[in-house]
């Protein structure tokens, strides 16, 4: 006869898993559900942690979580890899963001003044400070600035490698669709799937398209650039991010729309884009172009803490484009509430309660109710959970 398991994460997309990973790692019975590891957003995602120019106007409680969250990616990277017994392409290089023309210039520098203002790491640099950097960038940009401490990692071994270490923790994969969350048995469920998550659990989650380009270099040598450019390109804007495969990820469009299907006029606009920053990209294999659907919401945040009027369920769902980037802090965050039964103040700003009036048909304050009284019960976990234990030692590490 199954034990009934301590946790039941529902997705497992980079934060599912990590939340399984975390969760098993403290001793607790862990299932994660889902017929196919690793192919929602994340399959498409570039993968870039970029809490600096990510930063956008009016959204100072969301920049606040992606520089908390960016904070622990070193740590949490090391962990990982230890865990696993592989990497998973993190690189430290940092992120130019450029302008080709006088007028992207201006736009850039509106956003990253507003960037600086807010003490964020980025300084602007002259065209020929940027080509010393990166010579493969066009005589024609105009200038640009860089932000060294926004990095990049590989999601789709970014997958693999969580998978793996939430295997060997002891999470155990169950390969089936979870249509209602009454046919979850277990202490504590917690919804990460997505865009499915709005079916789940009535939480204002809405398909967002994204659709992105993969080249690789000629002979399958290193990309002629080593830092992760994002750029305005004649009003277009567009990121390049290269790996050490040879891969480059160019992307992406923003659609509100709910299909995944690749347009010619995407394409186009996206390769005119990198190759007005980067020529050479002419000469790269375009060897994929596909379109995935992000988790938004609409403050752009994520949805992560207990479900109002759905006691043991915990909903980690909603981060739009900066899945990648809050993996560490989502995961950390949720494993704590569910070990402890307590949540920590960062979650305040971003508790499904926010949105209960409107789409969920209770009171607004329920989940911070709930929280406050103990809505989630710390499990008691067939291993042992040692209390004592700190969630990661990343939580020690300083962003830079």
């Amino acid at each position: 006869m199954l034990t009934r398991p301590d946790v039941a994460v529902v997705g497992a997309g980079p934060v599912g898993l990590a939340i399984a990973w975390r969760c098993a790692s403290r001793g607790l019975r862990v299932v994660v559900h889902d017929p196919a590891p690793g192919t929602g957003a994340s399959h498409v995602a570039a993968g870039m942690l970029a809490p600096v120019a990510e930063a956008y106007f009016g959204e100072h409680e969301l920049t606040g979580l992606l520089v908390e969250s960016a904070a622990r990616w070193p740590g949490f990277a090391a962990e990982l890899a230890e865990a696993a017994g592989a990497g998973f392409g993190y690189r430290t290089e940092g992120t130019l963001v450029v302008g080709l023309t006088g007028d992207d210039l201006a736009e850039a520098r509106r956003l990253w003044s507003y960037q600086q203002g807010l003490g964020l790491p980025i300084t602007p640099l002259r065209p020929s400070e940027l080509r010393d950097r990166e010579p493969a960038l066009a005589p024609r940009v105009r200038g640009g600035a860089v932000a060294p401490g926004d990095h990049q990692v590989d999601p789709r071994r970014l997958v693999a490698a969580l998978l793996a270490a939430a295997e060997r923790a002891g999470a155990t994969l169950l390969p089936g669709r979870v249509a209602r969350l009454s046919d979850v048995d277990a202490g504590v469920t917690v919804v990460a799937a997505g865009c499915g998550a709005a079916a789940l659990t009535g939480l204002p989650v809405r398909p967002v398209k994204g659709q992105v380009l993969r080249l690789r270099a000629p002979g399958r040598g290193a990309p002629g650039f080593r830092h992760v450019i994002r750029g305005y390109a004649d009003g277009e804007s567009v990121y390049l991010v290269p790996r050490d495969s040879g891969e480059v990820v160019v992307g992406a469009t923003v659609e509100e729309r709910a299909d995944t299907e690749v347009t010619a006029g995407a394409v186009l606009r996206l390769l005119r884009a990198a190759v007005d920053l980067v020529p050479e990209l002419a000469e790269y294999d375009l060897v994929e172009a596909s379109a995935g659907l992000r988790p938004g919401t609409p403050d752009n945040a994520p949805i992560v803490g207990p479900l109002p009027g759905r006691p043991g369920v915990l909903a980690a769902t909603g981060h739009h484009r900066h899945g990648i980037v809050l993996t560490p802090v989502t995961a950390d965050l949720v494993t704590e509430l569910i070990v402890t039964g307590e949540a920590d103040p960062l979650l305040t700003p971003f508790l499904p309660d926010r949105f209960a009036a409107a789409d969920l048909d209770v009171p607004v304050g329920a989940g911070r109710a709930a929280t406050a009284a103990g809505g989630i019960t710390p499990p008691a976990a067939g291993r042992g959970v040692d209390r004592n234990r700190t969630a990661s030692a990343m939580e020690e590490e300083t962003w830079n």
